[in-house]
């Protein structure tokens, strides 16, 4: 296998702000990719390119949100008239919500959907002629075991991740040879703001999977990891790969325990 020179090559984070984002940021600057940072948050992407550009590193920022279609065209955009279109995409921006399906207000399920998916996929195909006319591209999707194993109270964030699953898959196979590929990351629960951001949205609850969090920098190896060994998908933990069995086995259990939980949350 012919060895990669990291340090000519781009990556694109999104929702870099923060969390496993920011920390992917770090690590790959480190392996000494130009990164480039978009999320919303303009005065902690500033930081974050302060921090890269002080150690060494090549970091470019593009404060937007991604939710919106036009955004998206802009930060497209950007990249091509700064010469700086991507040899990697980590599509981590995303938002979730907890609580009774009913409660939950159209416009939450709408943003899910926007930034979970819409974006996701339509960064990757805005991206993907660029890479391939390369013979090099990596896409590394930041997906969920909620994609692989829905639960009470995330019917929208678990269908937005199994959305995602799906397509990365297709599109793995469909590149098949191209020297392009595209990965899904099923992490379990991370230790981020992305709790406390789905407790405060309106009729929102708090999470029970939170007190089982991992800490984001092993979700940034692994998709380093991916990088270099790119596969369809990946778990983070690594046990994780055995979730899927939860539903097949215990699919009834889940059904009477988990409105149990939500229940007993806090909203």
């Amino acid at each position: 296998m012919q060895k990669i020179d990291w340090a000519s090559k781009t990556a694109l984070i999104t929702g870099a702000s923060s969390g496993i984002g920011e920390l992917t940021a770090l690590l790959l600057a480190e392996k000494g990719l130009r990164v480039i940072l978009t999320a919303r948050r303009e005065e902690r992407l500033l930081l974050l390119q302060s921090a890269i550009n002080s150690s060494g590193g090549k970091a470019e920022i593009f404060p937007a949100d991604l939710g919106l279609e036009t955004n998206r065209e802009l930060l497209f955009n950007f990249l091509q008239s700064n010469n700086l279109v991507p040899d990697v995409l980590v599509n981590n921006a995303g938002i979730a919500w907890y609580g009774y399906i009913h409660k939950m207000p159209w416009y939450l399920a709408r943003d899910i959907i926007r930034l979970n998916n819409e974006a996701a996929i339509h960064l990757s195909l805005l991206l993907m002629p660029a890479m391939l006319d390369h013979h090099f591209g990596r896409i590394v999707n930041i997906g969920s075991i909620a994609g692989k194993l829905p639960e009470q109270g995330i019917a929208i964030y678990s269908a937005s991740k199994a959305f995602l699953d799906a397509a990365s898959k297709s599109m793995f196979r469909d590149l098949r040879g191209s020297g392009v590929t595209v990965s899904v990351l099923r992490s379990g629960p991370v230790k981020t703001d992305f709790f406390d951001t789905a407790r405060e949205k309106e009729n929102g609850r708090s999470v029970p999977a939170e007190s089982l969090a991992i800490d984001p920098s092993r979700v940034a190896k692994k998709v380093w990891g991916l990088l270099l060994h790119p596969r369809r998908y990946a778990y983070v933990p690594g046990w994780l790969i055995l979730s899927p069995l939860l539903e097949i086995l215990f699919a009834n259990v889940v059904d009477l325990v988990g409105p149990l939980l939500l229940k007993h949350t806090k909203e």
